[in-house]
């Protein structure tokens, strides 16, 4: 189980989305600022083959969902971002909908615009990418409806 998981407003997150996906899609990461929108990413465990779901701000860009493997600019990857490489092939939850999805990087003038488009719905982005710098370039991840 990695950090994020083991947060607490984590599963709080997840259990909402469970009750009350409305809710739970607008939602303040922590309970803390401004909501925001989140989906819930559903991951199939590279070593222990369970399916694993994590609630994850979002933006949209045409029919694609889209997602940044930040983890607060650790030095490593996060686990779901592990597990999307090693499967692309995932499930969302978006509010009330539901949908197969395939995972990519996106890369060059696309990771550029989609950074964008991120960093404006969470500006805290930037700074993960400076606590980053270094270690690893943080992943921006399409999520394409299949």
């Amino acid at each position: 189980m990695s950090f994020l998981e083991r947060q607490p407003w984590v599963q709080q997150h997840i259990d909402l989305y469970q009750s009350d996906p409305v809710k739970a899609h607008l939602h303040a990461p922590g309970g803390r600022g401004d909501p925001m929108p989140s989906l819930l990413l559903t991951t199939t465990g590279r070593k222990t083959g369970q399916k694993r779901s994590l609630p994850l701000i979002y933006g949209k860009a045409g029919n694609r969902f889209v997602i940044v493997a930040s983890v607060g600019g650790a030095p490593d990857n996060p686990v779901w971002y592990k597990n999307l490489q090693a499967d692309p092939d995932a499930e969302i939850q978006v509010a009330l909908d539901h949908y197969k999805v395939r995972a990519r990087d996106a890369e060059g003038a696309e990771r550029a615009e989609l950074w964008a488009l991120m960093t404006q719905i969470f500006p805290p982005y930037d700074g993960y990418a400076k606590a980053a710098e270094g270690h690893r370039e943080i992943p921006v991840v399409v999520l394409e409806p299949v």
